[in-house]
């Protein structure tokens, strides 16, 4: 006779993380806004406001200055705003390394700059012109690499949606447009300036009702996403009363739940 098996179940193994831990310990990290600077308040002509330092905080960059790498691709890296960023950043106490990329990269070693930042800080503009710019230039894997090796990547505007599927963009004239070829480490679309540009909202529940953008996360002007991983942590706003979205597809249209940020304490 046999004897039944009173040993207990074999656990089922979890499936594998499509984002595993980076070798700091840490999940990949993004932090998607609307926001992040402010205009100087008498020192510089512009300050960080609360959304950078919560990249930095993310970062867990401490006892030495933090390492921030800025990234003006979106708007040409016009040389007046890399000079306000670093004086900015300089009244924080970071050390700033912008990446140029015109009229050619001015760092020797892009990727290893990169990698020895603790946060890579995306300015806004056209998104359509920094993904096509990027792209030449070999920056889509370098950011990828960077974000599973735990540099956390962050933006305002076109430095947001270009770590999503793709958002609406003015990269191609005043009306908006979708833009549908972005970067894609994160698996939905990206609305920002959902409360100021007045065709953002409208555009983004059409996009999202016909299938051209995946579920869509937005963001008022103030407000950031954290994505752990590609899961989204958290909303966090820099401006109180803002908000944060999703919009998601139902039949052929499309729904939206509103999420309430967590306030960050006043920059500086």
């Amino acid at each position: 006779m046999t004897e039944p098996n009173t040993s207990p179940p074999t656990p089922t193994p979890p499936p594998p993380s499509p984002t595993p831990p980076s070798p700091s310990g840490r999940p990949p990290t993004i932090l998607a806004t609307s926001g992040g600077h402010r205009a100087g308040g008498g020192r510089t002509m512009l300050e960080f406001d609360a959304l950078v330092h919560h990249a930095v905080e993310l970062s867990g960059a401490h006892g030495r200055r933090p390492r921030v790498m800025y990234v003006g691709t979106a708007i040409g890296d016009a040389e007046h705003f890399t000079a306000r960023m670093t004086e900015a950043a300089r009244v924080a106490g970071f050390d700033l390394t912008p990446l140029r990329l015109f009229p050619m990269p001015n760092l020797d070693d892009v990727e290893g700059a990169v990698l020895d930042q603790d946060v890579v800080w995306v300015m806004g503009g056209s998104v359509a012109n920094l993904l096509a710019v990027w792209r030449v230039h070999g920056l889509d894997g370098i950011f990828r690499g960077a974000w599973r090796s735990g540099v956390v990547l962050s933006g305002v505007s076109a430095g947001s949606i270009c770590w999503f599927q793709g958002g609406t963009t003015d990269s191609f004239g005043p009306e908006l447009r979708p833009v549908t070829d972005a970067l894609g480490f994160l698996p939905y679309g990206n609305g920002v300036h959902y409360d100021t540009d007045p065709g953002r909202r409208p555009l983004v529940h059409d996009l999202v009702a016909n299938g051209t953008l995946p579920t869509t996360h937005c963001t008022d002007d103030g407000v950031g996403l954290v994505y752990r991983g590609t899961e989204l942590a958290e909303a966090v706003t820099e401006i109180p009363g803002k908000g944060a979205y999703i919009v998601t597809r139902d039949g052929d249209t499309a729904t939206e739940e509103r999420l309430e940020p967590r306030q960050l304490p006043r920059a500086g």
